[in-house]
């Protein structure tokens, strides 16, 4: 069986937006905003952080390529698919 993989958006404390990569949406959350080893240096001066945007991905292949995509798009771009976003709906 094959794992899911999600690529995500972070809303930081200076509303500034993290992209990731992860297949445990809850750990990774819980990494950003306690852990100063496992979290992103990026975040870790950024705190809290809060899940905006998440989307499944079939693989971590897929998932790292969607992540490129992401981090290339404008801030306005990411804030579009942030609005949308419901986090019900990732299981």
């Amino acid at each position: 069986m094959s794992q899911t993989w999600f690529t995500y958006l972070l809303r930081c404390a200076d509303n500034s937006l993290y992209t990731g990569v992860t297949t445990d949406l809850n750990r990774r959350l819980d990494e950003h905003n306690h852990s100063n080893k496992l979290g992103a240096k990026y975040t870790r001066v950024r705190r809290p952080v809060q899940l905006a945007y998440a989307e499944k991905n079939i693989d971590r292949q897929s998932a790292c390529r969607r992540e490129y995509v992401l981090r290339k798009l404008p801030k306005q771009k990411k804030e579009q698919l942030t609005v949308s976003f419901d986090i019900t709906k990732i299981p």
